[in-house]
């Protein structure tokens, strides 16, 4: 898999040598940020919204090819959610870690049972064609793909186990906080088993093809888009999702708003917000792997963004953002769920693989990106500093160039 990685990367290079260069490309189109959607083991599986932070509708087709590499940790860990209210009453009195439930059957104590383990490096390959339709209107189709692995060096560099240890032991963190060196480094360990009993499983290189994407974007003409500078987008975004794990279709809306501000020396300023909603699973052509009884996913995002343009017309450009997701799971049922782990082994986080399905996920993105005419190269590390390890650290690649004129 390794070899079909190269080539591709040797394939893309090619064709940015062949890309066609012309004024006519909408240039510093807004925020133009790569796709830095976690790389989560049950996000894969759905088409989640990527926040689109444009000014308006692009002038030409473009192409975008991005990379995305996480570090997901989440010990062996069972999770019984009983049925009997009066027991589910008791359990909601205490703390989760000091609830207990003797399961002994269906029929004495019934309830639901589960059981997770994630311990993977997971790549996303996501290809990208935005086609704009009108002035003021854009279609974007993108396909994506996962691969398993074990995170081994050069091609986990910063997302493998050795790295995250290293900056733990030696910088923040503390020696093995979370239990990677007890269980092993550098392995692929990665099995769930829902509440109905269907099973969830990928071994090292296992690789599929998670859907295909279209998001269609409306940008407005309002007097603040001159007045104030300000820009808003509608998005509609429709997802087939092609897993064996999962087949469906989901639907979404989005609503985004730009700030842009000129300041002294070919400064640049851009502030932004966004939010969206994701209809995971509306239509099921399979009896499905349950990745979360939550139907409904939803994001809110902001970013500040500063560009300094070049002399010769080319920009550098950093941002910061700071995402929000809606929980997998029901809220409720965290407040009666018995645990069940090695709390004893390992110094924390022992409760993750279910823990943070039933928690709002919060990340930051830092993003580097390098911007001319007919090419556009970003960079982006991701880190949650909550520690959810879902993932625990994320970093990404994403080249961008006009296709057609």
């Amino acid at each position: 898999m390794n070899k079909n990685i190269l080539l591709t990367a040797c394939l893309l290079c090619c064709f940015i040598a062949k890309a066609q260069q012309s004024d006519s490309l909408v240039f510093k189109n807004g925020i133009d940020n790569p796709n830095h959607l976690t790389t989560h083991h049950f996000g894969m599986f759905s088409s989640r919204i990527s926040t689109n932070f444009k000014f308006k509708a692009p002038k030409r087709t473009t192409f975008n090819f991005n990379i995305s590499n996480g570090n997901t940790f989440h010990p062996f860990v069972e999770a019984y959610l009983p049925k009997n209210q009066d027991t589910r009453d008791r359990l909601s009195q205490l703390i989760w870690h000091d609830r207990t439930f003797n399961y002994i059957d269906q029929e004495i104590t019934p309830a639901d049972y589960m059981n997770i383990v994630v311990d993977a490096v997971i790549k996303e390959f996501r290809a990208n064609l935005s086609i704009p339709l009108s002035k003021n209107q854009e279609l974007s189709i993108s396909l994506r793909s996962n691969l398993i692995t074990k995170g081994k060096y050069p091609f986990s560099l910063f997302t493998s186990d050795e790295s995250i240890e290293w900056f733990h032991s030696n910088i923040a963190g503390g020696e093995d906080p979370y239990g990677r060196r007890y269980y092993g480094l550098n392995q692929v360990d990665f099995k769930y088993t829902d509440r109905n009993g269907k099973v969830l499983e990928f071994d090292n290189n296992d690789f599929f093809i998670g859907g295909l994407e279209l998001n269609h974007y409306y940008y407005p003409e309002f007097l603040i888009n001159k007045n104030r500078n300000m820009f808003i987008n509608f998005g509609s975004h429709l997802g087939l999702n092609t897993s064996k794990y999962n087949s469906s279709i989901d639907f979404g809306i989005s609503a985004n708003a730009v700030k842009k501000i000129d300041l002294k020396n070919n400064y640049e300023l851009n502030i932004a917000l966004g939010a969206n909603l994701l209809r995971k699973n509306l239509i099921n052509f399979q009896d499905n792997v349950d990745l979360g009884n939550n139907h409904y996913l939803g994001t809110a995002e902001s970013t500040v963004e500063i560009t300094k343009y070049t002399k010769k017309g080319n920009y550098n450009a950093f941002s910061i953002n700071y995402q929000l997701q809606s929980r997998y799971n029901k809220k409720e049922e965290a407040s009666y769920y018995r645990l069940v782990g090695k709390w004893r082994e390992i110094n924390g986080g022992w409760q993750y693989g279910i823990s943070t399905l039933y928690r709002t996920l919060a990340n930051w993105n830092f993003t580097y990106t390098y911007g001319r005419p007919n090419l556009q190269l970003a960079f982006y590390a991701k880190e949650d500093f909550i520690v959810n390890n879902a993932p625990d650290f994320q970093i990404g690649f994403n080249i961008k160039i006009p296709v057609f004129n």
